[in-house]
């Protein structure tokens, strides 16, 4: 939940200011800080989750496993995450193949990506962007919280650099591939996360 709506919940005439809710929020979070449980604040707000170092034990009394992404659809997303806004024609250039119509369906289905505009370019292709989905999914309140590049490896993926252009294209699909072993672990870790968090509340607190 957010602190707007946290705000709600109280009569019109004793809603505390926002500022208050929020140093409430931090303090509980504060005072969960060495139990199982954590308040964590992600793009949507607030939650109460179990820890990350435990929810792969919490995660072994559910039967159903994790759904597993295909590379190709890992490094889609990782290339619109990093690179956003991005054409479908970017990611094609960064990857060095097609990108399947099938992939784009299933990111915007899952409501990981969305049309933020289109390209002025003939044709105008759609720009796609990350969501607040994606990152309450990979448990994040902002894209900052993402590894960095440079933390990844030292490489620039600029699309604008025309430079030798073979050895700049194989350096920026082995980037994208440490990128997508990297969204990876994240969606691994999510998924633990969030079956955890079902288990021991049902319930968000923003």
């Amino acid at each position: 939940m957010t602190c707007k709506q946290l705000q709600q919940v109280f009569p019109e005439i004793e809603q505390p200011p926002l500022q208050e809710i929020q140093d409430a929020c931090e303090a509980i979070k504060e005072d969960y800080r060495f139990r199982p449980v954590e308040l964590k604040r992600v793009a949507s707000g607030y939650r109460f989750q179990v820890k990350q170092e435990l929810s792969r034990w919490v995660s072994r009394l559910f039967e159903e496993k994790p759904p597993r992404y295909s590379r190709a659809l890992l490094e889609t997303l990782a290339i619109i995450a990093y690179r956003q806004p991005a054409t479908r024609g970017d990611i094609e250039d960064i990857r060095g193949v097609g990108v399947s119509s099938n992939i784009i369906h299933t990111l915007l289905e899952r409501e990981w990506i969305r049309v933020v505009a289109h390209k002025e370019v003939p044709g105008r292709p759609a720009l796609y962007g990350t969501t607040k989905q994606f990152l309450d999914y990979f448990n994040i309140s902002s894209l900052n919280e993402l590894p960095t590049l440079q933390e990844i490896q030292q490489l620039d993926l600029s699309l604008d650099n025309t430079q030798q252009p073979m050895q700049v294209k194989s350096e920026e699909q082995e980037t994208t591939e440490q990128i997508a072993e990297t969204i990876e672990q994240l969606s691994e870790t999510a998924e633990q996360a969030a079956k955890a968090d079902d288990s021991e509340t049902g319930e968000q607190v923003s």
